[in-house]
């Protein structure tokens, strides 16, 4: 009879409604479990009249206020609360002193922006209390090689995940033939270091290295920067590309155009790789994209890409785990099977080895995107996004290094 069969079918629908409610009132009747994040970064000092596009207050933190909303709503059916505090550090104020009174709370959680030497200090403060630390900001290698720490995780990429993607996409093109224009910092030498390793991984030459000594254009004060003799440096150079190492942002914009013959540039500036763009919209990025906006009224940069996606990665790995142990936390995002949503192709994983997350890379022009890396056709034994950075055969970070 259909009058009794659909009587049956209610039957089950109420008893399992009856076994989910049971379910919900059980959880509720359990404190929640309390999920407490720092980010730590140095507040910005206001930028300088002739920088153009400068870094907006709030930069990183807004990344992980959005991840924390995304963790907060999967957190509500587990039972889960989750609680993001900002540390906005001084100039000189040192952030190992300043995250003690959170240590001292019980906090084991902390996400930071900071320069590679204060992300090493930090996660050697915090490995002596259990905590966990994951890097959003610092690209150096040496935080992933012989500067690696067991509880320090990068979702920032390396500077060798970047360069290796920018000279992948030239061996492609068959731009093989580079002038390197290094800059004057610290900074910029690290830089320069990562392009020659990434040219001579991928087959490209380095036909001449001219090092930028001639100041910083974009503090310049007069007309005479587009008309500079300097600009003429690359005069006689048989070059397919200009490489430049400018992560200060003071010469490398204004190489482009004004070369005495015709030359691409590409680096920290023209052609750069970078792991997040606005013009990025593709693998329901553009989702991401607008959820930011809507939030913030301004563009995701790439540093609050980096501090989603490591706010994003303890949700993900709490989810799973039903708790917010930092060693089993870190346990499971080294797990074989912990993958990340990341909205750029492939899914994400953390390197066992140097706790590097594998990631895309974005090519990008400052209004367009022009490639993705890894290109297809780079291969590897275990995964193509290891084509990206220093492997696991080449790594200065060895099991047991602290």
């Amino acid at each position: 009879m259909p009058g009794l069969s659909a009587l049956r079918r209610f039957g089950r629908a109420l008893a399992l409604a009856s076994l989910a409610l049971g379910y919900v009132a059980a959880a509720a009747a359990e404190p929640p479990l309390k999920v407490e994040i720092a980010f730590v970064a140095h507040a910005r000092a206001p930028s300088p009249p002739y920088v153009i596009d400068p870094p907006p207050p709030g930069e990183g933190f807004d990344g992980a206020r959005l991840a924390l909303q995304e963790n907060a709503t999967t957190g509500a059916f587990l039972n889960q609360i989750f609680d993001l505090q900002n540390v906005e550090l001084g100039e000189d104020e040192n952030p190992v002193e300043a995250i003690k009174p959170l240590l001292a709370q019980g906090k084991k959680l902390f996400v930071s922006a900071l320069p590679a030497n204060e992300t090493l200090a930090l996660a050697d403060a915090l490995k002596a209390e259990g905590a966990l630390l994951f890097n959003a900001g610092a690209t150096d290698d040496f935080l992933r090689g012989a500067g690696c720490r067991s509880n320090l995780f990068h979702t920032a990429p390396s500077r060798a995940m970047l360069t290796d993607a920018l000279f992948q996409y030239l061996a492609v093109r068959r731009w093989n033939k580079i002038l390197l224009v290094p800059g004057p910092n610290a900074e910029d030498a690290a830089y320069a270091d990562a392009v020659r390793a990434s040219a001579k991984k991928f087959g490209a030459k380095i036909v001449a290295e001219k090092p930028w000594t001639f100041g910083p254009l974009a503090r310049a004060r007069s007309d005479a920067i587009t008309q500079a003799e300097a600009l003429t440096f690359s005069r006689g150079v048989d070059a397919d590309m200009v490489v430049v190492a400018d992560e200060a942002e003071d010469f490398g914009d204004y190489i482009l155009y004004r070369t005495s013959e015709p030359r691409l540039v590409a680096g920290t500036q023209g052609l750069i790789p970078v792991s997040w763009h606005p013009t990025h919209t593709a693998y329901g990025a553009e989702q991401l994209q607008n959820r930011f906006v809507r939030m913030t009224k301004r563009r995701m940069r790439p540093i609050d890409y980096q501090a989603w996606i490591a706010v994003r990665a303890i949700g993900e790995a709490v989810t799973e785990l039903r708790a917010a142990d930092p060693q089993k936390i870190a346990n499971t995002l080294q797990g074989p099977n912990s993958t990340l949503a990341i909205f750029k192709g492939a899914a994400a994983s953390f390197r066992p080895w140097d706790r590097q997350l594998r990631q895309a890379i974005l090519l990008a022009q400052p209004k367009s995107l022009v490639g993705l890396a890894p290109q297809p056709g780079f291969l590897h034994q275990r995964s193509t996004l290891d084509t990206l950075g220093v492997d696991e055969t080449e790594s200065a970070c060895k099991p047991g290094k602290s």
